[in-house]
């Protein structure tokens, strides 16, 4: 029972995942921070309010409201929250990921072009056996 559990543990995945979610964890109090600390008081100032809470509410004939105002809010937060995300951080580290285009490396040759230059080469070394009289690899007719 416990050698399973110990398995299950140490597999790369399990701790993957761990770190991953530590690790997004602390992502996401930076993420907030910038949001309420940057973005959130220019919202307040374009549209002269703290919250959209309060605004947009009907009220139920049952007595309970709709808060219409509270779901827009929230939406405006994903999307400002997720745009956050990806100018902040996402197109930085693809950036910083990409090598320079400038670069002294050569370009790596593809599958395809390997495969094109594995026939031709080896389509010009039976053209070059057949015209020595070499017939093939089974030793029948070697002319040195």
């Amino acid at each position: 029972m416990f050698k399973g559990f110990k398995e299950f543990l140490l597999r790369g995945n399990v701790v993957d995942l761990a770190v991953a979610v530590v690790i997004g964890a602390a992502f996401n109090s930076v993420v907030e921070r910038v949001v309420e600390s940057l973005i959130n008081p220019i919202i307040g100032m374009v549209f002269r309010a703290d919250s959209l809470d309060g605004a947009l509410q009907i009220g139920l004939p049952g007595g309970g409201t709709l808060a219409l105002g509270a779901v827009i809010g929230a939406l405006i937060n994903f999307v400002i929250v997720a745009a956050v995300v990806y100018f902040v951080f996402v197109m930085p580290m693809n950036r910083l990921r990409k090598p320079a285009p400038d670069s002294d490396e050569p370009a790596v040759p593809t599958e395809q072009e390997l495969l094109t230059e594995i026939r031709d080469l080896l389509q010009a070394q039976a053209a070059g056996a057949a015209a020595s009289g070499d017939t093939g690899t089974d030793g029948s007719q070697h002319k040195h």
